[in-house]
């Protein structure tokens, strides 16, 4: 490391992510890891990175108006140690001297020497001067509209402002916006699961709101408890649960059912599908095209004591291999992810309106192939992490349109009501579809579109 400590673990993954496409997620423990850093410094580095990478937004406003220039201009490195300098001025309780200065000294060490530390210390400098509350002020005062304005002050592309404020419309909760964008923008609390049957909540755990397989901790590192459960235990969003067990709990199972998880990775809900095929005598395959993820899913089932074959296909040839061989299949297709701003921040400034027509042919193409893999009387669960209209509604009438008398949609609401272990607000969708969609703000899940379609 060129500098020590938890500043600089954040900044490495910061670099990674800003350069390499990297995700946080994935490659955060692993820099904690190499530094040594003990839980207090591991700590900080997790609220540095995940604070910066979600307030990016707004520190480039900040950051552009601090040095009379655009953010793209800005050396890339230099611009990674003014982010991270920036939200520990105007976001945490680190001290001004030591943020500017260490913030200075890593771009004097990665981005180019005496002049990029002289240009970081001038605008750290800079931005030290005023308040939050008065730079806040400052880059909504130069907003061209309101959503532009709304963007910059909560950190999100004024495309998925628009794309969230459509999505509640849908359900009469326009209302809920400022709250929603609120809710990306908090580290969510740490959800864990037992896996059913295998494992059970621990004694000293908080129950979740909603999936009967889900808990919190007391805080902590989680590590021990998975460890010592072999796996059968581990964290897993409280939405992404729920998805799962839609599907294995819409119906009543028979036993010897075929079931297929068709684009499975990282394998989270497989293996809860898995812990549910084996307590009903169901079999279970499971697909994932890139073979790292693959791997995942190979991990993550590892715990259950049930066979689950892999395979790497695209999962729309996968399906239209197995015409009329499964009983249930989970569609949890590749999306545009704003559903889980609040774990991936960096999704919000990867993705473009560009990617959702591609995406969402994609995702009509992976359901309509997937039912056709049905035997009559099957089940399709169309998940998404997303939920953008688009994505949802839009790919949902498409199917049915193009299925026509065939399919029949199961009601996804009354479906997850009846799993939860306490009362859900699931309002009715505009368009009359039966959808459930989850929300962090409302549910404090990841915002997942749940809809059920069985083959008549």
């Amino acid at each position: 490391m060129s500098v020590q400590g938890a500043r600089a673990v954040a900044y490495e993954v910061l670099r990674a992510v800003s350069g390499d496409e990297a995700y946080a997620n994935l490659l955060l423990p692993h820099a904690i890891g190499r530094a040594g850093l003990d839980a207090k410094d591991a700590g900080l580095a997790t609220e540095l990175t995940y604070g910066t990478l979600r307030r990016r937004g707004t520190y480039d406003a900040i950051i552009a108006a601090a040095a009379d220039r655009s953010v793209d201009r800005i050396d890339a490195s230099v611009l990674d140690a003014l982010r991270l300098g920036v939200h520990q001025l105007l976001s945490t309780r680190v001290a001004s001297h030591a943020a500017v200065n260490e913030s200075v000294e890593l771009a004097r060490r990665t981005g180019g020497g005496r002049g990029a530390a002289g240009f970081a210390n001038a605008v750290l400098r800079r931005v030290s001067r005023d308040t939050p509350g008065q730079w806040m002020d400052r880059i909504a005062a130069a907003a061209r509209s309101d959503d532009e304005r709304i963007g910059l002050t909560t950190s999100h592309p004024v495309w998925i402002v628009r794309a969230l404020r459509r999505a509640l419309t849908a359900e009469g909760r326009a209302d809920e916006l400022d709250a929603l964008l609120e809710a990306d923008n908090v580290a969510p609390r740490v959800a864990m699961i037992a896996l059913p049957g295998l494992a059970e909540v621990p004694d000293d755990a908080t129950t979740a709101r909603f999936a009967p397989t889900a808990f919190t901790t007391r805080g902590g590192d989680p590590e021990g408890l998975i460890r010592a459960s072999r796996g059968r235990i581990r964290v897993q969003d409280e939405g992404s649960q729920l998805a799962a067990l839609a599907l294995s709990r819409a119906l009543p199972v028979q036993e010897g059912e075929r079931w297929l998880d068709l684009c499975a990775g990282p394998g989270g809900k497989t293996a809860l599908l898995a812990a549910e095929a084996l307590a009903h005598g169901a079999h279970l395959d499971a697909n994932e095209i890139a073979p790292a993820r693959a791997g995942l899913v190979r991990q993550a089932v590892a715990s259950v004591p049930l066979e689950v074959p892999v395979s790497e296909e695209d999962g729309r040839e996968r399906a239209a291999g197995a015409a009329g061989e499964y009983d249930r299949i989970l569609v949890d297709a590749p999306c545009t992810g704003i559903g889980a701003l609040r774990r991936r921040p960096e999704a919000r400034w990867r993705k473009t309106p560009a990617d959702v027509p591609d995406l969402t042919a994609l995702q009509r193409e992976l359901v309509l192939a997937a039912f056709e893999a049905l035997r009559p009387g099957g089940v399709v669960a169309y998940v998404t992490c997303s939920p953008h209209l688009a994505e949802t509604s839009g790919v949902l009438a498409e199917v049915k349109r193009a299925l026509g008398d065939a399919v029949e949609e199961l009601d996804a609401r009354a479906v997850v009501r009846g799993i939860a272990v306490s009362d859900i607000d699931l309002p009715e969708q505009a368009d009359g579809s039966l959808r459930a969609q989850l929300w962090p703000h409302r549910h404090g899940t990841d915002a997942m579109s749940i809809a059920l379609l069985r083959k008549r």
